[in-house]
């Protein structure tokens, strides 16, 4: 059929996940650091999350898509587990279960540098000096379980969480970019939209460095997984 219902222009999109915190359907999500829409048919074309965006990514238009499906909707609704405490879906209760190997190998640690807080780094660090940099939100580490050797190997590591800290890091970022010779950044977040907050910080640093620092963004479920 032919309705009315969202678009997203990922060119403006800085990934903050406000439009998807929003959306009270769950119709968008955060893929690799972009806002997308989901499920069509959980998109009610009334645009609840228009106005959260910050950079005026999100448009209607009037095309082919599934009917709105409120029955599905309400039955998202009702099997979400526990009420969240703080309305963040970063808060929300989850039971996650893995295949457990057991070994008896001892995995070394990657850590190249300390400290790693974000807030606790001094700029001119001299392992800034032409470096790689990883810069996680601090779940990640505990939700990937090959963290140290697919991310931080070779990486100067610093981590922080945007919704805890409560600063704004691009201040501090932009400091690092703009002193050091940074030959690259890789950001890795979780999936919930508040980790949002961490990609639009690094992207904000990079362009008031001044510097074209290639950027890479990775994105983690809970449970591990490489969205």
């Amino acid at each position: 059929m032919i309705r009315r219902i969202i678009t997203i222009d990922e060119e403006k999109c800085n990934g903050c996940g406000l439009c998807a915190a929003a959306c009270h359907e769950g119709a968008i999500g955060i893929v690799d650091g972009k806002a997308k829409l989901l499920r069509e048919d959980y998109c009610d074309g009334l645009g609840d999350c228009l106005p959260a965006c910050p950079t005026n990514a999100i448009s209607f238009e009037e095309r082919e898509a599934p009917a709105y499906n409120e029955a599905a909707v309400l039955a998202a609704r009702k099997a979400a587990e526990a009420p969240l405490p703080c309305g963040c879906p970063g808060s929300a209760c989850q039971s996650i279960s893995h295949d457990l190997r057991v070994s008896d190998v001892c995995v070394p640690s990657q850590l190249s540098n300390f400290p790693v807080q974000i807030k606790l780094l001094p700029p001119g660090a001299p392992y800034f000096d032409d470096a790689d940099l990883l810069i996680a939100a601090d779940c990640t580490a505990f939700a990937y379980g090959n963290f140290h050797h697919d991310f931080m190997q070779g990486r100067v590591t610093m981590i922080g969480c945007p919704k805890l800290d409560m600063v704004d890091y691009s201040e501090k970022l932009t400091q690092i970019f703009k002193n050091n010779p940074i030959r690259s950044v890789t950001v890795i977040r979780m999936t919930v939209p508040c980790c949002g907050g961490l990609s639009y910080a690094v992207k904000t640093a990079i362009e008031n460095s001044g510097k074209d620092i290639p950027l890479h963004i990775v994105t983690v479920s809970p449970d591990g997984q490489i969205i």
